[in-house]
């Protein structure tokens, strides 16, 4: 009987990628790939990780890491989002992040919107990611869901030089005027 042709990927195959400056993602099984950030978006990367350390990481609430970094949230689900935090941390391997962390930020590129917005929200969703937040550079807004039973909820949003509040975190507040100068 000849092998069977594998259908759909996982963490195995993402090893084998070839290192040049590219991130390689599996969603639901399928590869995609995408070219390196702007200096742009690194720079509100940079800025948000700050920000989101000096909470969560003074408080000891979790720990927070950037890209690149392998969230390993299931079999045929393996991400590298912007940026993670993770609340457990029996969840960080050798390999990276091992399920679903407590927030996943993604920041918008231009060739990543679309699947931000849609593909990966709903993997976030299926693989009960708690917290996930989308930065929109251009429209300068911070939207941060929820999962609420199965589904996410908009929890806060923030636009412009407004301070983000998350409703789950009281004292957290992240100055977006930062985030774009």
């Amino acid at each position: 009987m000849p092998p069977r042709l594998k259908t759909r990927l996982d963490y195995d195959d993402l090893v084998h990628a070839p290192d040049d400056g590219k991130q390689y993602e599996i969603l639901d099984g399928d590869l995609f790939v995408t070219p390196a950030p702007s200096p742009f978006h690194q720079r509100v990367s940079k800025r948000l990780q700050r920000q989101m350390e000096q909470y969560f990481e003074e408080r000891r609430l979790g720990e927070v890491f950037d890209a690149p970094i392998d969230v390993i949230l299931a079999t045929h689900d393996v991400v590298e989002p912007d940026l993670v935090v993770v609340a457990d941390s029996r969840q960080i391997s050798r390999r990276g992040i091992e399920g679903p962390p407590a927030i996943v930020v993604e920041i918008l590129s231009p060739s990543t919107s679309d699947r931000d917005r849609g593909l990966k929200a709903k993997r976030y969703e299926a693989t009960r990611v708690p917290h996930y937040w989308i930065v929109d550079i251009d429209a300068q807004r911070i939207d941060c869901y929820h999962l609420l039973v199965d589904q996410y909820a908009l929890a806060t949003s923030a636009t412009g030089n407004q301070q983000l509040q998350h409703p789950d975190w009281p004292d957290l507040r992240i100055d977006l005027a930062a985030l774009w100068s």
